[in-house]
């Protein structure tokens, strides 16, 4: 690949810490250079380090070219999933020490006898009690008692505490006890890392403030020390640029920043990933797309309207059963709004109790990794079966930097699932890319319906090592007619990480009625929030211009549910009253077709989002006249529903140019994944180098690439 030119150009680099896979991409003068490493669990930084250093390699660049580190990584996540986080200890206002593990008193499966509820990150015995209270309104109705601070301080000291998480009743509307204890545990253990709920989580409802303020607190010291170990070494190295961190709500932040609020980490990699898909939409002149990522570990689908994905203010992380609401920790923080499932590449294939083939969740991620990585991995994976079905060329995976072990793969499906399902080690593999296939269409759809959203006439953009290798499938399963793979697919997250503008949002709860809408006091909050967050953007901004969002989140008085309602950029007047109303009205007309008819109307959370502009997007023009390539081989792949080999034409995507136009059956090779391109799909290289895979009728489509015809046996 050609090299890049040192110090001629801003060069832009994204790395993003996945499952399985450490990726990073660099942009520099029009040109991306991209690796994949394998992640290093135990050091996360040594992984970060390796694929950061072999992409300047192959650049021709070293870490003082770099204008710009974007960094992104599931660190945060994988601690609250499985545990690992810091010795955290909560003090709560008394009586209230068991919010976090009563919850919301819900079942989340009614018919379930042997139900699992989710158990709080932090026992009972380290939930301290404290006299205080604060009222709904922010009043103090009990002073705070120093005494039970004094005496929780010597529990903390005896328990090894590292890291405590205050949580104090309506904090939202009062931070002064909460920051009071935090004054006093500082004075004696100067070295705790303390979270206060105020600050992380500022608004009502106290099960998921709690929850929240705890998620932060349990790894703030794993997260904190990580952020200041890796800047060390990359300034070592000489790196002289800033390093900002994706947020889960699809912003830039500094590491500082991030080191105190970890909690609003927790999606960066998948917000990075919906972002690219966004991005890559623009580029091709797409309104309405479906993100499709599919890594080692898990898929997320995202639903992407008029180019923005969707985005929410609460979700749940560390969920008991996958697939199932109300199973997980309530985290609230702005956020990507997606569908998470384990249907990654090292998704694990086993046979249940039942005898039923069962993908996922539990993934092989790179410690062992799939058996075909031959690291010790056993258990068949996502990754061996499409080995084995060979839509993956093992000389080429990863770009050829390893090899993978096909005999391994084939001993691994045989083993444990070829003997319980009665099946030979290639109709067993095609298997489990049907049934992988099946879960992500399932998830597809319902996340569209709970969406409100029609999904069949969008494009389904796929990135990520292995989504491309299914998208074909996924898309006729939905019953869409198009699926589109951009250029450095592989990579999409670690991309898309360079398509965030740098952001922060400050989201506060204070009650208010539109009809008795409080001017004065609702200008006055909304400007401190605009300047806590100028405040933390402007640090990594530099000097780019910042403009300021608002909105509200409202309901009828009386309902559970609240949307989201724009908000003037302007000081509010007495008068807006029914201006605001009327908002509200449009908005939820707009969501439920219809209004409810004399109801009043309520704000209950406030929001300002302070940013700079995106990057812009390249418009890549008219499509160029079509022509058809000449593949660089061919090769058999086993085809599941007919039962027989077919004969599949192979192509090296940067051997492909823009107007290339290709007939399935193909797939087309590059170093960070394959696009499979099945019997009936007809597959263009467009003007942008995204490949864009359509079928006349989707229907067709399906019945043709799916129905049984031995004579079409190869």
């Amino acid at each position: 690949m050609t090299k890049a030119a040192p110090g001629t150009a801003q060069a832009k680099l994204g790395v993003d810490i996945g499952g399985t896979f450490t990726d990073a991409a660099l942009e520099v003068e029009g040109k991306r250079f991209t690796t994949k490493t394998l992640t290093t669990h135990q050091s996360p930084d040594d992984g970060v380090i390796e694929a950061v250093g072999a992409v300047l390699k192959n650049a021709g660049m070293t870490y003082s070219d770099l204008e710009l580190v974007v960094h992104g990584t599931t660190l945060a996540t994988n601690a609250l999933i499985e545990r690992r986080g810091a010795r955290t200890a909560m003090l709560t206002t008394e009586g209230f020490r068991d919010v976090i593990e009563i919850g919301q008193e819900f079942r989340f499966d009614l018919f379930d006898l042997f139900l699992e509820l989710p158990a709080p990150l932090i026992s009972r015995e380290l939930r301290l009690p404290i006299r205080e209270r604060i009222g709904v309104g922010g009043r103090e109705l009990l002073p705070l008692n120093e005494s039970d601070v004094a005496a929780a301080i010597e529990i903390l000291k005896r328990e090894k505490i590292e890291s405590v998480a205050i949580c104090f009743l309506h904090s939202y509307a009062n931070t002064a006890h909460e920051e009071r204890v935090r004054d006093l545990i500082k004075a004696v253990l100067p070295d705790l890392s303390i979270t206060i709920s105020g600050e992380v989580a500022p608004e009502m409802r106290e099960f998921e403030r709690f929850c929240t303020a705890v998620a932060n607190a349990y790894v703030q010291p794993k997260m904190a020390n990580y952020l200041f170990r890796l800047d060390q070494r990359l300034r070592e190295l000489g790196l002289r640029s800033p390093v900002l961190m994706m947020l889960s709500g699809g912003g830039l932040t500094d590491i500082a920043t991030a080191a105190a609020f970890p909690v609003r980490l927790v999606e960066s990699g998948p917000a990075g990933g919906a972002l690219f898909a966004a991005s890559i939409a623009a580029e091709n002149g797409l309104d309405d797309v479906i993100s499709f990522d599919m890594g080692g570990t898990t898929a997320k689908i995202c639903l992407i309207d008029n180019g923005r994905p969707q985005t929410s203010r609460t979700f749940e992380v560390a969920r008991v059963y996958r697939f199932k609401k109300g199973s997980g920790t309530p985290i609230k923080i702005p956020v990507i709004e997606m569908v998470e499932i384990g249907a990654g590449g090292g998704s694990i294939a086993h046979v249940d109790s039942l005898g039923r083939l069962t993908i996922g969740p539990e993934s092989a991620g790179s410690e062992p990794g799939p058996a075909a990585f031959s690291r010790g991995g056993k258990r068949p994976t996502v990754t061996d079966a499409n080995l084995v079905l060979r839509k993956i060329n093992p000389a080429g995976f990863a770009g050829g930097k390893f090899a993978l072990n096909r005999g391994a793969s084939v001993a691994a499906i045989e083993t444990c699932l070829s003997g319980e399902l009665r099946l030979d080690s290639h109709v067993a593999a095609a298997a489990v890319a049907e049934m992988v296939e099946e879960n992500m269409a399932s998830a597809t759809r319902v996340h569209a319906v709970e969406s409100g959203k029609e999904y069949r006439s969008r494009v389904l953009i796929a990135f990520g090592g292995g989504a491309p290798l299914h998208a074909a499938s996924v898309m006729a399963k939905l019953g869409m007619r198009r699926f589109l793979v951009p250029p450095g697919a592989g990579v999409g997250s670690a991309v898309g990480f360079l398509r965030a503008p740098v952001s922060y949002e400050v989201v506060r709860s204070r009650h208010q009625k539109v009809s008795a809408l409080d001017a004065l006091a609702i200008n006055h909050l909304l400007a401190a929030m605009e300047k806590t967050a100028t405040a933390i953007v402007r640090v990594a901004a530099g000097g780019q211009e910042l403009s300021v969002l608002r909105s509200a989140s409202m309901r009828y008085v009386g309902q559970g549910h609240e949307i989201t309602v724009s908000l003037p950029s302007r000081p509010f007047r007495t008068d807006d009253s029914g201006s605001l109303a009327e908002a509200f009205a449009d908005r939820y007309r707009e969501i439920y077709k219809r209004n409810v008819s004399g109801a009043d109307v309520e704000v209950l959370t406030w929001s300002v989002l302070v940013t700079t502009a995106a990057p812009p997007t390249t418009n890549y023009g008219a499509q160029l006249a079509s022509f058809t390539p000449t593949p660089n081989s061919h090769r058999k792949v086993f085809d599941g529903r007919s039962s027989c080999e077919k004969l599949y034409a192979i192509f090296w995507r940067l051997d492909l140019k823009p107007g290339a136009a290709i007939q399935g059956p193909a797939i087309v090779e590059e170093d960070e994944t394959s696009t499979v391109i099945p019997e009936g799909v007809t597959a263009t290289v467009l003007a942008s180098g995204a490949i864009l895979g359509e079928v006349e009728s989707a229907r067709a489509t399906f019945q043709a690439t799916h129905e049984v015809h031995d004579a079409q046996c190869d």
